[in-house]
């Protein structure tokens, strides 16, 4: 079996999607039957990691638009088993090149990329494709209010944790003096800070910090990531008195999130954008206890509340709440992570790539045939 996958990034990648996306090659390559893997990226902003043996990584697709549509034609040029698209963005050129290949066409749905509709042909190119792969049941859902699609074709194959990257340590010293958290108790949040995507709840987070200090002075807040919406967050800690209280680390590299992780006593991400959260499973499996949002696909992160607890984003008190929960539990990593562990994530890919090539004619071939 040979496998095609366009993507926005993947090795070189920084980012859920990229992580994501190297997992699922990984997970492809595992299956006995894979003879190959052709990765064709649009972006790969730090050096690659280790490209396993079966997947070929297309670094010629970078540097534009113009070089991508190239090298993906060219590819397109070699019989495939398998299509995937891995972005929406990407949809039209996956499906042009498909009428050339004509093998089953997957479409990636990570969260708030399908959650809305942006284009008015975009209902038109999914007739050409045969199966949605998503992240969570709520960008399966939110996704399928506008596209209408029949839920057959749906499989829902939330993130894999390579649970031996993490578990319990002893915290960085060295990490605690650069950020000035010895002898503190501290909340986390790590994602990018985009300014015009303000969902991850690190507003929410400070507007109850006041509050929460009365209960627990030592808090601090760690605010790990970056984005054009940093100096705006910046001048709101100062607004509130807080600017000695939120501490921003900017970028953190892979190597070192594990240990930043372990700085914290809570991780908190109580917004409303995620569409699953792949951040809190790794804060988990560092033994770290976890606040989500009860309106995101955190809740799915989460288990619906049995591996942490759930706030919603509107209610300063459950906000609240949910941290001082969190702040009493022990340190552990609870049991039930073994459910998003790396052997089942294997197992749903195995089984989601067997379903749409071995089903025969969908509504996607269909339409293939018709064009």
């Amino acid at each position: 079996m040979r496998v095609l996958l366009l993507t926005t990034d993947a090795y070189g990648g920084h980012g859920g999607i990229a992580l994501y996306n190297r997992d699922l090659v990984e997970a492809l390559v595992t299956m006995p039957e894979m003879e190959e893997v052709v990765v064709i990226p649009r972006n790969m902003p730090l050096p690659p990691e280790a490209i396993p043996a079966k997947a070929t990584f297309m670094q010629q697709a970078l540097g534009g638009k113009r070089h991508f549509v190239r090298t993906a034609t060219r590819a397109a040029r070699q019989p495939f088993d398998l299509v995937i698209c891995g972005h929406i963005n990407l949809l039209p050129l996956a499906v042009l090149l498909n009428l050339y290949i004509r093998a089953p066409l997957v479409l990636m749905a990570y969260g708030i990329d399908v959650w809305t509709a942006r284009y008015r042909l975009e209902k038109q190119w999914l007739a050409a494709v045969d199966a949605v792969w998503s992240i969570s049941a709520i960008t399966r859902d939110r996704m399928n209010a506008w596209a209408k699609l029949p839920e057959s074709m749906y499989s829902i194959l939330p993130n894999a944790i390579h649970l031996s990257r993490y578990g319990l340590a002893a915290q960085r010293q060295d990490l605690l003096q650069k950020h000035g958290l010895a002898g503190s108790k501290v909340i986390m949040t790590l994602g990018r800070l985009p300014g015009a995507e303000r969902y991850k709840g690190v507003d929410e987070v400070m507007d109850v910090l006041p509050a929460l200090l009365k209960i627990e002075p030592r808090l601090k807040y760690l605010v790990a990531g970056d984005g054009d919406d940093r100096p705006r967050l910046k001048a709101k800690a100062k607004t509130l008195g807080l600017a000695d209280k939120v501490v921003f680390t900017g970028m953190i590299a892979e190597a070192d999130k594990a240990d930043y992780f372990r700085l914290a006593d809570v991780f908190a991400m109580p917004g409303r954008g995620e569409g699953f959260g792949f951040v809190f499973l790794e804060a988990l499996a560092c033994g770290v206890p976890a606040v989500g949002s009860r309106l995101d696909g955190s809740r799915e992160a989460l288990l619906d509340g049995e591996l942490g607890e759930l706030a919603d984003p509107d209610d300063p008190d459950s906000i609240k709440q949910g941290v001082l929960n969190a702040l009493a539990k022990p340190k552990t990593v609870p049991a039930g992570l073994s459910y998003f562990a790396w052997p089942a994530f294997v197992e749903r890919i195995a089984r989601a790539v067997h379903q749409v090539t071995q089903s025969g004619q969908t509504a996607g071939g269909r339409a293939r045939l018709k064009a």
